[in-house]
């Protein structure tokens, strides 16, 4: 890489992905006012950044991906994006595998550079519920219980957690396609909890156990816990 490519790339990229920028519009939110505590620098493209193709890669269509890839390395190549910082494990994973010109962060890999910073604010038991896009798919356990444990919290581990968690349901299309199915899943997965509250850190995991938790059980996104630091 040149002079001029180092810098070229020199900003940072908040990359929501689309269930938070279009659903769950509280996440970016809470993250990006979180990333602003800590510090960072960081510019938003919401108005015109596209999907990372996540779905249609998975759903089969190669060809629909490679054209959103190249679309989105356009765009982020116009505003001399060097690295994105994203809290869907989705977008994480397809980032992480196919878009080999930007460095990618994991939020969580992020907040751990400033764990220091974070105060002890909760002494309760909480369930950590891993994505398994962010577990499985991309290795990352450890952060978010180490965040969770640097707020306060004493993590209750589910029997079926890290590599050997219990997929919420929401994901791979059934949701959409059989949502019976999956909210039964759902329900069966918060029924393995051994704490009320429930904790994650994938706005479709969240989103989809928050759907269907009943009064026993209560369930944040990390964020929630973060934004007061």
């Amino acid at each position: 890489m040149g002079l001029f490519d180092k810098l070229i790339n020199r900003n940072v990229l908040y990359y929501p992905g689309c269930l938070s920028k279009y659903a769950r519009k509280e996440i970016s939110e809470n993250y990006q006012q979180i990333l602003r505590k800590l510090g960072i620098n960081f510019i938003t493209l919401e108005a015109i950044e596209l999907c990372c193709g996540s779905p249609a890669l998975n759903a089969g269509y190669a060809k629909d991906f490679e054209e959103l890839k190249q679309k989105n390395i356009e765009i982020f190549k116009k505003f001399g994006i060097g690295k994105i910082i994203t809290a869907c494990p989705a977008c994480y994973k397809i980032f992480s595998e196919h878009y080999k010109e930007i460095k990618i962060e994991y939020i969580t890999q992020t907040i751990m550079k400033y764990i220091n910073r974070l105060d002890i604010k909760y002494n309760e038991k909480i369930a950590y519920h891993d994505p398994c896009h962010l577990g499985r798919g991309s290795n990352i356990y450890n952060e978010p219980r180490k965040i969770l444990e640097a707020l306060g919290f004493t993590i209750v581990e589910f029997d079926k957690n890290k590599e050997n968690s219990f997929c919420c349901g929401g994901g791979a299309g059934l949701k959409s396609n059989h949502p019976e199915i999956a909210n039964n899943i759902a329900r069966l997965r918060l029924m393995q909890s051994k704490a009320k509250k429930i904790v994650t850190t994938c706005p479709l995991c969240y989103a989809h156990l928050k759907e269907n938790a009943d009064d026993r059980y209560e369930v944040y996104e990390l964020s929630e816990f973060l934004k007061e630091f």
